[in-house]
């Protein structure tokens, strides 16, 4: 299993080559909900899968990994309001009730607005993105979004009222293309709508953190490999969030101190023509792209910057991460100006 479209074939395209902008992780907050007596907004926008404690009990009830409204007794149905980690134009949503199985909410509306800055408030206008479709028990529920305009904010109805263990919206951020050639930027950057497309292993943690703000929190909050056994090394090929020249490079391996990588290469090339594809020609293609950085020797719980020994390639479009032999790594940064036009 070497592609995200192996490991998630079940899963739509927008799944699978979009940003999750309602990720907590990425800076997403929950404003305001009509309800949360049994568990608060704040749960269904986590990262982490839903879990299920059988046994777990609070003040108000059965402890839920989700947002859980009560159970409603007059007219009218239950809202949420959240903030997005970035402005950005959505292409889809998963919609999931994991272990939500008789107290699931039976349906769900998406609307949003874009504000320049602030929050919503009861002048704002907002649009119906999603209109109402039908949710069941323990499921996630894929829905392509049905507007393409930028948005920064999402109000989310149930009705009448339940649960919902997560809820996702995959899109591309907004980057200004003012900014062309001007502002250093970290090309890679999930907020900049950076992504990884594959990979050959991802036992632990979450590849995804590879590209997140900050530094991580724990050895689960980025990319790490199995031990090795075997002769080879391990590898990750992720799309810019823009084309652009890398000028400088940052390797974190934050708290990774006894199974950091040895030493890492980079590999790059400028696929314009190629679209927004994932094939395997793709991948089978990155072992032969040009040298962005040649070998360098890693240490563990360390931010590595690298300038002088980053190659002038001119500008590239996705990148190839190459650790020697295996390993964990924090976050990638790869820093650079974007050039949209050729």
């Amino acid at each position: 299993m070497t592609t995200i479209d192996r490991l998630e074939s079940d899963v739509p395209l927008f799944v699978r080559t979009g940003i999750n902008l309602a990720s907590a992780g990425l800076g997403a907050k929950a404003l305001s909900a009509t309800d949360e007596f049994f568990a608060p907004l704040t749960r269904m926008l986590e990262d982490d899968e839903a879990v299920f404690y059988p046994d777990r009990f609070d003040d108000n009830g059965k402890w839920m990994d989700g947002w859980e409204t009560r159970r409603r007794r007059g007219s009218g149905h239950d809202h949420a309001t959240i903030r997005l980690a970035a402005p950005g134009r959505l292409l889809g949503f998963d919609v999931d009730t994991s272990h939500f199985t008789g107290n699931y909410a039976p349906a769900v509306r998406v609307e949003a607005c874009t504000l320049t800055d602030g929050e919503p408030d009861d002048s704002t206008r907002w649009v119906e993105i999603l209109r109402n479709q039908p949710l069941g028990p323990s499921a996630h529920h894929y829905f392509r979004c049905e507007s393409y305009e930028l948005w920064t904010h999402l109000r989310i109805h149930i009705y009448p009222d339940g649960g919902v263990a997560r809820f996702r919206a995959y899109g591309v951020p907004e980057l200004d293309p003012s900014n062309e050639g001007k502002d250093e930027i970290d090309l890679a950057a999930a907020l900049n709508g950076g992504r990884v497309l594959a990979f050959s292993d991802a036992h632990y943690g979450d590849f995804r953190r590879l590209l997140a703000p900050g530094r991580g929190k724990n050895m689960a909050d980025g990319w790490e490999t199995r031990r090795r056994r075997e002769p080879g090394y391990d590898w990750l090929v992720l799309a810019l969030g823009a084309r652009g020249s890398i000028d400088r490079i940052e390797i974190d391996t934050h708290l990774f101190k006894g199974n950091y990588p040895d030493s890492c290469t980079l590999q790059a090339a400028d696929l314009t023509e190629f679209g927004d594809g994932l094939t395997d020609a793709l991948v089978t293609s990155s072992m032969f792209w040009d040298q962005l950085m040649p070998r360098q020797k890693l240490q563990g719980d360390t931010i590595h910057e690298f300038r002088e020994q980053v190659a002038d390639l001119g500008p590239v479009t996705h990148v190839r991460f190459n650790i020697h032999p295996d390993g964990g790594v924090s976050r990638l940064r790869l820093f650079g100006r974007p050039v949209w036009r050729g």
